[in-house]
């Protein structure tokens, strides 16, 4: 299902986050997130665990900050986080979203390009993306360390825009993080929520240029 909040109007680029809106991996993120917390004794909840999607380093300090005092160090947490993260991944690996290879056929078919913006690094990506016959799929892979500044700053969809030769306001932007949104909102995109593992707010809803259930629901705005 699709719901479009704001008029329709023509799309000539994609550019697609990665956690939780290509890979259902939002999940694992959360789960170590928590695993890694804990080690260092913070208790951390699911809850919190969902607020550090797609936050570049300055935000993701300033976040454990807010929630744990001054001693949760974000750099150190967060590398205990990937140590079990990719001890996990490389035993069970990571599964595709629903709709992704249809959503990809329906560009190729219509002409439209499409590139990755995602925070993560290209190394991940790379690994993750290309066991699933997925990575050669779009013209430019982007990551958040590839700019400036990383989410919820524009910067990596106005890469993206740029990389593909296009305006930002012809660019849906597919994301299923607040942080995410509001980086593809400030870059003047077409900010597309699927929704992941939470219900979004109405701060969120209110920069939406459409809420889709699966990447499929996507192809009816192209």
């Amino acid at each position: 299902m699709l719901t479009q909040y704001k008029e329709k109007s023509p799309v000539r680029g994609v550019l697609f986050d990665v956690d939780g809106v290509i890979l259902d991996t939002e999940c694992l993120y959360s789960r170590f997130w928590m695993e890694a917390c804990h080690f260092y004794g913070f208790p951390m909840t699911r809850q919190q665990a969902l607020q550090l999607r797609s936050l570049n380093k300055t935000a993701g300090q300033e976040k454990f900050h807010a929630l744990f005092g001054p001693t949760a160090d974000y750099t150190t947490i967060r590398q205990k986080r990937i140590e079990l993260m990719d001890a996990f991944v490389e035993k069970e690996g990571v599964t595709a979203k629903p709709g992704i290879y249809a959503l990809l056929d329906a560009l190729d078919a219509r002409g439209i390009p499409c590139a990755i913006t995602s925070s993560s690094p290209q190394q991940r990506l790379e690994s993750y993306l290309t066991p699933l016959n997925l990575y050669h799929r779009f013209v430019k892979v982007i990551s958040g360390y590839d700019v400036p500044r990383g989410k919820p700053e524009p910067d990596i969809y106005l890469r993206g825009a740029a990389e593909l030769g296009l305006k930002p306001e012809t660019c849906l932007a597919l994301e299923d993080s607040p942080a995410g949104i509001l980086s593809a909102s400030r870059a003047g995109c077409l900010p597309v929520l699927i929704p992941d593992l939470d219900t979004p707010g109405e701060d969120t809803l209110s920069l939406l240029y459409a809420k889709a259930d699966t990447l499929a629901d996507v192809i009816t705005l192209l």
